[in-house]
């Protein structure tokens, strides 16, 4: 089991944190998955525009990574994230 406790040592803001283990328990076991904002902002009952800074407060600390993905027809899908594990 991954100990989660490093999240309380951190400077992230409380909204940071809760979409950070959103998307950690979204993840596969490669550590990807790909909700888009809106669903994110609807599951946890946040502005999409806080969903969007606290992906920009992950991905300066470090904890994720993100990827554009893209349709078939080159318009724009969801994003890729990449969930870096600490243990």
């Amino acid at each position: 089991m991954i100990d989660m406790r490093f999240l309380y040592e951190t400077d992230l803001p409380a909204r940071a944190v809760y979409v950070y283990l959103y998307l950690f328990l979204r993840a596969n076991r490669e550590g990807q998955c790909w909700p888009a904002v809106p669903r994110i902002a609807a599951d946890l009952k946040l502005s999409e525009r806080t969903v969007q800074r606290a992906l920009s407060d992950l991905r300066e600390a470090g904890l994720i990574e993100t990827e554009q993905r893209y349709r078939g027809n080159g318009a724009k899908s969801s994003q890729m994230f990449y969930i870096k594990k600490k243990q």
